[in-house]
């Protein structure tokens, strides 16, 4: 299976709404491109005992519902979020028919969410090859997509424990393409299944379509450790164009060397990066505050680094719009755009 969907009048109704949401004023609108969802009435059992024995002191992966996600939004400046499913509180056993009701259930919550708040998420989907078998990570893909009408789905080879590049993942990462989605994946140096070499085939895999890396190589790499890989995935983007960054989830010295590095390298690498927070993961007031702070410091003449001093005013207004949201907007509004032909 695999071809253009043929989506139902409402599914059209509402890609063509998001089209128009992040097409309007591309460059005004703030996005975070990595948030995670839960359902909190559907929460896996391991979660909720975590935030049960824990509380508010729990935070790795916990759970962040639709409502409680806005009023962070509202608190930090964020007009819209790429949102995905939460696989921490996302129910994954030894059964692969489980696992693929557990994680349908998570991706329709998505669908739900965002049918209800139109005007700030954009929903994402979420597959496992490795969790539901290719046969059900395939069938995943076409439901997500078809039915559900999300052009972005992601895969996560760390959390879930497959190489990035293995042949179930490359046929999945084919049918993402044939329906004209995007393939996203978790690329961190957290674990030793997303190294720079593996994006790199996937990404020579998907020729000059489209292909989100979230994290840039950190996703919860230790320091020393994410050095090499950071240096590694900032080069293969150079190279590849077809890469598109969401920087989250890492070191903030690393996140301020990518973004000079790819605005000195100008078109089509300067639009190739966001931002992100990763939330519940990462808190977007943090997040947000610190990316903000960050560019003002970019156009500071006084910031040390010496590509900045060589190249003043290299970080203008249009760039940092793009990078805060213009640059999220404009990929998934060119998707959908060519999705209502």
């Amino acid at each position: 299976m695999g071809c253009q969907p043929a989506f139902t009048p409402e599914i059209r109704s509402e890609l063509a709404a998001r089209c128009a949401l992040l097409s309007a004023t591309p460059r005004a609108l703030v996005v975070d491109g990595d948030m995670h969802l839960t359902d909190l009435a559907r929460m896996s059992p391991e979660a909720d005992a975590l935030l049960r024995e824990n509380g508010p002191a729990y935070y790795h992966g916990r759970p962040l519902s639709a409502e409680d996600a806005l009023a962070e939004m509202a608190m930090s400046g964020v007009d819209v979020a790429l949102v995905w499913q939460n696989p921490a509180a996302t129910e994954r056993g030894p059964d692969p028919r489980r696992n693929y009701e557990a994680l349908l259930e998570a991706n329709r919550h998505i669908l739900e969410v965002a049918r209800r708040f139109p005007d700030r998420f954009i929903p994402a989907g979420w597959t496992d090859p490795g969790g539901l078998g290719l046969d059900g990570a395939l069938a995943l893909v076409d439901r997500c997509v078809c039915e559900f009408g999300f052009l972005v789905i992601k895969l996560n080879p760390a959390q879930n424990r497959y190489p990035i590049d293995s042949a179930e993942v490359l046929a999945v990462v084919d049918r993402i393409l044939s329906h004209g989605a995007i393939p996203a994946f978790h690329v961190g140096g957290d674990t030793p299944f997303t190294p720079a070499s593996g994006l790199a085939r996937v990404a020579r895999h998907c020729g000059d379509r489209r292909l989100i890396a979230v994290h840039m190589g950190g996703g919860g790499a230790g320091y020393v450790e994410g050095e090499e890989l950071y240096r590694q995935i900032r080069a293969l983007g150079l190279a590849q164009p077809n890469l598109f960054f969401v920087q989250s989830a890492k070191r903030d010295c690393h996140i301020e060397s990518d973004f000079i590095a790819y605005q000195e390298a100008g078109l089509p690498f300067c639009r190739n990066i966001a931002v992100g927070s990763d939330a519940p993961y990462g808190r977007l007031s943090w997040n947000f505050g610190g990316y903000r702070a960050m560019f003002r410091s970019l156009q500071d003449p006084r910031h040390p680094d010496p590509r900045l001093r060589a190249n003043p005013g290299l970080f203008d207004e249009t760039a940092v719009e793009g990078y805060l949201g213009g640059n999220m907007a404009r990929l998934l509004a060119d998707g959908f755009a060519a999705w209502l032909g």
